[in-house]
């Protein structure tokens, strides 16, 4: 189980290592992505809250990444965080996804990207329920979902 201190240390010093890498030119990422997940995804854009897919959706299974379709998180680790975005407990492993400080916007948050293509998922912030403590939230247009065994 991944804690508030696990990700700092992660943010600060180095990420788990991916078990592999999808690495794109810009111009391969556009023309392989839709515009709001180019957007998203390459351009750390936000979409707006409460209107996007999965923000009200706890259908079971898993959620993969949009760019590269690495599996990040699974539906039983979603919650009603009444942020706006989906929001997570726990990444799907350890390695899932990785971790750097933002400090755009005037804030300091710890962005929260796929660790096999870098794509930007949204930010982790230490307000999640126990045991943890940690809310990964999330831009549904970075994810798909699926079934299990999809």
């Amino acid at each position: 189980m991944l804690r508030w201190k696990d990700v700092i240390y992660y943010a600060k010093y180095s990420n788990p290592e991916p078990a592999r890498r999808v690495e794109k030119t810009e111009e391969e990422w556009r023309q392989l992505l839709e515009p709001s997940r180019y957007r998203i995804l390459r351009k750390k854009e936000t979409e707006p809250p409460y209107r996007n897919a999965y923000c009200r959706s706890y259908e079971p299974g898993q959620y993969t990444c949009a760019g590269c379709g690495s599996l990040l998180f699974h539906a039983s680790e979603k919650y009603h965080a009444i942020s706006g975005w989906p929001s997570f407990t726990q990444p799907a492993t350890r390695g899932a996804v990785k971790y750097t400080f933002d400090n755009s916007h005037n804030m300091e948050r710890i962005e929260v990207r796929c660790n096999v293509c870098d794509g930007h998922l949204g930010h982790v912030f230490p307000d999640g329920p126990e045991p943890a403590g940690v809310r990964y939230c999330i831009n549904s247009e970075s994810l798909i979902h699926g079934s299990i065994g999809c």
